[in-house]
């Protein structure tokens, strides 16, 4: 099911200083990707995947091209319009959890909903609802360090989905995960991606989720080598 254009990434580069030089590290990448699908992003550690996902959910900015994000071009706002975009319609699940030691889970799950102005019990409550959809409600008062790295992560789900945002973009959402929570986890993400007016893009290796895909684009060196609907490209990654 697709409900239109969600995203269109136009002949963005991305180049990082070294020294006195500079190294590119994406190159004119052009793709669009559409509402309610999910579509993955695979190849090599070093592609470039994590670069472009960062420059589509508008955290790290290109050196050139844009970026529309259903219909807005990020990088033509000013910095300020362009947080408060992100904290709007964006959803990033990071590989690192990023997760606050002085908060508990359920208030560490809350923040994108108090920092839009939701009263902070009604953004806990609702925290800890999604926290108890990814089977870890009864650990909502516990604090971060006695949490287990996959308990940690789900947290960071949590927060990437409470705000309900138009894109969630997720680096590697399964990796600490045994494959029941796994799977738990892909399957909330499916389910927030076939709504027509979302879009999901996901960085992953995991090749026990490869078949809940819709589409896969594929990297290597900073390019998209493969763009479809068809399973062969994720076959060749778990024989990798």
């Amino acid at each position: 099911m697709s409900g239109g254009l969600a995203i269109s990434v136009r002949d963005v580069v991305k180049e990082f200083p070294v020294g006195g030089d500079s190294i590119r590290v994406l190159h004119d990448i052009k793709v669009d990707i559409q509402a309610g699908e999910l579509t993955y992003l695979v190849g090599e550690s070093g592609s470039g995947k994590t670069t472009l996902i960062s420059i589509i959910a508008g955290i790290l900015y290109p050196t050139s091209g844009r970026v529309g994000v259903f219909g807005t071009d990020i990088y033509d706002l000013s910095d300020n319009d362009l947080v408060a975009f992100r904290l709007a319609n964006i959803g990033f699940i990071f590989q690192q959890y990023n997760l606050l030691p002085t908060l508990t889970a359920a208030q560490n799950a809350a923040i994108p909903l108090i920092a839009r102005g939701v009263k902070r019990a009604e953004a806990v409550e609702r925290g800890r609802a999604l926290m108890t959809r990814l089977n870890i409600g009864d650990h909502a008062d516990k604090f971060p360090n006695q949490l287990s790295g996959g308990q940690q992560q789900r947290v960071a789900i949590a927060r990437a989905l409470v705000h309900e945002p138009r894109l969630v973009v997720c680096d590697e959402p399964t990796a600490a995960l045994d494959a029941r929570s796994g799977r738990r986890v892909m399957d909330l993400l499916r389910e927030v991606a076939l709504a027509e007016d979302r879009a999901v893009i996901i960085v992953t290796h995991d090749s026990r989720v490869f078949d809940l895909a819709d589409r896969i684009l594929a990297m290597e060196d900073g390019r998209i080598t493969h763009d479809g609907r068809d399973k062969a490209i994720l076959s060749q990654q778990e024989a990798r």
